[in-house]
């Protein structure tokens, strides 16, 4: 039943496939990687516009300073940037949560929340929460006061910092 020819013609067509699969590979590689070169070289066409010193200057935008975003912060915008840190702070006096309550923190004493047990790195940065402090607080936590506890990773914003601050100055006394 099975004679030599027969085995050679089922040899034959798995080498027959082998070969269309390589040569597959190979053309799609070939189109899918620019010859093969692994993201080096750029597939596409560059159209020089002249707008790379407008491209310069737009990357350099001064940038404002915090008095002045605070003086036009947006008190809903805040409330909305709240939400970030509803799920650790509460707004109501005395009623701390993973963290310690927000209620009249503008201009508090840092480390002042009343039953909040802090890490005691916050009081070793500065004394009262001014917006200058909370602004670079809530721009990166652990780089401004290295050892604290709090997890959040910050605002990069600098606008929702404004806000948050213009928000959580209106919370309280």
């Amino acid at each position: 039943m099975l004679d030599t020819m027969t085995f050679t013609k089922i040899v034959g067509s798995f080498c027959g496939a082998l070969l269309v699969f390589l040569l597959g590979k190979w053309a799609a590689e070939t189109l899918y990687h620019v010859g093969g070169s692994h993201g080096e070289e750029v597939a596409a066409y560059v159209i020089d516009t002249g707008d790379e010193d407008e491209a310069a200057s737009e990357e350099e935008v001064e940038e404002v300073d915090f008095e002045t975003l605070l003086a036009s912060a947006d008190v809903g915008s805040g409330e909305r940037v709240f939400g970030k840190c509803r799920a650790c702070h509460k707004l109501e006096q005395g009623e701390n949560a993973a963290g310690p309550y927000l209620y009249d923190v503008v201009g508090r004493t840092i480390g002042a929340a009343d039953g909040f047990n802090y890490s005691g790195a916050l009081s070793e940065v500065a004394e009262v929460w001014s917006p200058e402090n909370l602004n670079g607080f809530l721009e990166d936590p652990r780089g401004w006061a290295p050892g604290t506890s709090m997890g959040f990773a910050g605002l990069n914003d600098p606008e929702d910092r404004a806000n948050l601050i213009a928000y959580l100055d209106t919370i309280g006394d």
